[in-house]
């Protein structure tokens, strides 16, 4: 294939899609590039076909550190395992993807984008989802596309609608939406806002929706242009027999689908599809259709609660379909951490605590993104026991990553700033029991554990997971989905926010044909559920803590000058460290000389602060102070009245009476209370005047030479008994006129 490029502009930035140059084994590779921001887009599809029960694609994001200019932290000097925004933007590829390929396609599928350059301004992961459904269609795979995807924010000033923004531009928006899908339907939505109305974002999603269909024509465009030649790919179909035995039993499945308990429902709905397989199909049947019998047996299983709903609007559970499961809640729920809350909606159980520390403990970034540090963490736990299961515990995987990512995206809008609450926060939700949404659940127990903390929060957030049932055009909206409703239903559409508005949303479609016109109904009853719960929390703890727990540390703030942050922090640190191991306290030092000190002792922090105080402090006329004899000269002594200041006592002002010797009066070490009496405005030399004189000792009178001894050394002059000076010389005779 010969190279085939394709420029374009598109709502005021400048793109290009190119293919038939770089990496040509690939089944498709499609370089695309967004202001000088490049990335490399292949996609392979296998040879063979796999027996699962599901379609295996796999996407990965690389982050090149040298896209822009870096090269890697740590000992190994080299790219290691993706960073959690490495792992976000691999899931924003992976989720609008997914959906295009037929449900038999079973031959393995695997995406890599690599970011090839990054210019600082034009973020790469929007722009890797449409050069990935370019890939895709140019090896001629079966993809419905083709798909795109769009960031749109909304200038806070003018109320205009951006897309694709700049990290500059998104800097001075009140929302990032980023919405993925074809011409026709939206199949990913993913959002933070600052307390957005729901009406707004509708019409964000709307006007993302229009920008959506514009980047696809011009990748159909491109695609015209390289002419791809569709490949056979075998879809498998599994034999009709095995559909007409399994749906016999549906009857059977819409009984066992009726109970409230998850355990006792999957244990009744397990135990009949081994029934099914083993009475309704031989031993060789069972080997040679073992996936095609368990697809059969989880879409019994799909169609049975999903006609359940539609035709008598009666959930698994017995809830209607804005019915909200039951509410405990608990603030405060563990001693000695700083803040934790207790969120239990149904059988989804989070436990979330809240840990504050100085902000020099704030996660440090090293990603391609311009974001150096993270202040605020949510990090999300799911361990095997929360469903029953066992399993090993290790680190995080990409669902937990992005749970987390979301709850702490829900709670960033309404946390107060650096200057209003100087901490670093990290907050953990371990979910102890899981039955969907269990994110949503995070976000409401981070809540509580961050009021209970008496962080100052500007508002509480609580969260929603909300479903959709669509058959023909049947559609029935489901609030508060468990985990049934979200793996067998349509959609998945978690909403986060304050009583004011939206600050956050994710949402996932299975069903072709979502309009904006049900999401819009959507959000609106998921308003309603949010104000349910934030009532029920609010019941439990009606704002934050007023003051924070025994055990966190106070952290209290002070300005020094500039040009004194040397001074505090001493040769190699060591005034700073000395301040530190005697108080005990935390100290830290920002370059504009904002000083944050913090201690769970409050005495600790008063004296950590009063030792940097004493040290920047500037001596004034007049005031006093009391120190150690620091060094002796034959004419005073020097005193230290500050950390970095040191005063003269002159040998006249030690004592009462004539003082022949310093050592006399003062040794060093001793401690002296002094008055500032002057200050020398060009060299700053410090004079000082002893308070509390005592009286000077009688030996301290300096020694007087006999008079028969007092002889006149100077030149020319002779002694008192006429004779010549000492150098033997006659004295010259003065002339008078």
């Amino acid at each position: 294939m010969e190279k085939v490029s394709l420029s374009f502009d598109l709502y005021g930035k400048s793109y290009k899609l190119e293919t038939g140059e770089l990496a040509k084994q690939a089944t498709g590779a499609v370089l695309v590039t967004q202001g000088e921001t490049t990335c490399l887009i292949t996609a392979v599809v296998s040879n063979q076909q796999k027996d699962y029960d599901f379609f295996p694609l796999t996407v990965d994001f690389i982050e090149k550190m040298y896209a822009v200019g870096r090269i890697p932290g740590g000992y190994l000097k080299r790219e290691s395992k993706p960073s959690d925004k490495g792992t976000l933007t691999a899931r924003m590829i992976d989720r609008p993807i997914r959906p295009g390929f037929a449900d038999g396609f079973k031959q393995e599928v695997h995406i890599v984008a690599t970011t090839f350059a990054c210019d600082g301004q034009n973020p790469p992961d929007c722009i890797c989802v449409g050069g990935a459904s370019a890939a895709l269609l140019v090896g001629g795979t079966p993809f419905d596309g083709p798909a795109a995807c769009v960031r749109i924010a909304r200038n806070v000033e003018t109320g205009e609608f951006i897309v694709n923004p700049t990290y500059a531009e998104q800097e001075l928006s009140d929302l990032e939406l980023t919405i993925a899908g074809t011409r026709d339907y939206i199949s990913m939505v993913e959002a933070g806002a600052n307390e957005v109305t729901e009406e707004d974002m509708l019409a964000a999603m709307e006007f993302g929706q229009e920008a959506i269909a514009a980047f696809c024509e011009k990748q159909a465009e491109f695609l015209a242009m390289v002419g791809p030649e569709p490949k056979e790919y075998p879809v498998h179909e599994a034999d009709p027999c095995i559909a007409q035995r399994v749906d016999a039993h549906f009857d059977e499945m819409s009984a066992a689908l009726h109970d409230a308990d998850k355990a006792s429902r999957i244990a009744k709905v397990e135990a009949l599809k081994a029934a099914i397989k083993e009475q309704d199909f031989s031993e060789e049947e069972r080997a040679a259709w073992s996936s095609d019998i368990a697809a059969a047996c989880k879409a019994l299983e799909k169609h049975a609660m999903r006609q359940m709903v539609i035709a008598t609007g009666e959930r698994a559970d017995g809830r209607s379909a804005t019915e909200i499961r039951p509410l405990h809640i608990v603030p405060g729920y563990l001693p000695r951490v700083h803040g934790s809350g207790l969120f239990q909606r149904g059988q989804t159980q989070a436990m979330s605590v809240c840990t504050l520390g100085l902000l020099n403990e704030a996660q440090r970034l090293d990603t391609i993104d311009p974001q150096e540090r993270r202040r605020y963490m949510h990090q999300y736990n799911f361990p095997p026991y929360c469903t029953g299961e066992v399993g090993r515990m290790g680190a995080p995987k990409r669902r937990e990553i992005g749970h987390g990512a979301l709850a702490e995206r829900a709670i960033l809008p309404v946390l107060p700033s650096e200057d209003e609450f100087p901490y670093a926060i990290r907050v953990v939700s371990e979910i102890l029991e899981s039955n969907g949404s269990s994110s949503m659940a995070s976000t409401c127990g981070s809540t509580l554990a961050l009021m209970d903390a008496g962080v100052p929060i500007k508002a509480p957030v609580s969260g929603i997971a909300m479903g959709l049932i669509k058959e023909g055009d049947d559609v029935v909206i489901l609030s508060d989905i468990q985990g049934l409703e979200d793996f067998l239903g349509d959609m998945d559409f978690k909403v986060t926010g304050t009583a004011k508005g939206i600050t956050a949303l994710q949402m996932d479609n299975k069903a072709k044909g979502l309009s904006t016109e049900i999401l819009g109904r959507a959000l609106q009853q998921a308003k309603e559920g949010r104000a349910h719960i934030l009532e029920a929390m609010l019941a439990e703890i009606s704002e934050p803590r007023p003051e924070l727990r025994d055990t966190a540390p106070r952290i209290e703030t002070i300005k020094i000058p500039v040009d004194k942050i040397r001074e505090v922090i001493g040769k190699g640190g060591e005034t700073i460290r000395g301040i530190q191991d005697s108080t005990g306290a935390s100290i830290e030092i920002q370059e504009d000389g904002t000083v944050h000190v913090a201690a769970v002792d409050q005495e600790a922090g008063k004296a950590a602060k009063a030792a940097i105080l004493a040290i920047v402090k500037e001596p004034e006329v007049g005031e006093v102070y009391e120190g150690p004899v620091v060094g002796i000269q034959s004419f005073g002594a020097f005193i230290k009245i500050t950390p970095s200041k040191d005063g003269l006592l002159h040998i006249s002002r030690m004592a009462n009476g004539r003082v022949g010797q310093v050592e006399d009066v003062l040794n060093m070490g001793d401690m002296v209370k002094v008055q500032v009496i002057e200050i020398d405005p060009k060299s700053g030399k410090i004079s000082l005047d002893r308070l509390e004189k005592p009286d000077a000792p009688e030996s301290s009178e300096p020694e007087r030479p006999e008079r028969a001894d007092r002889t006149d050394r100077r030149p020319g002059r002779g002694n008192r008994e006429g004779r010549p000076s000492g150098d033997g010389r006659t004295p010259r005779r003065r002339h008078t006129n």
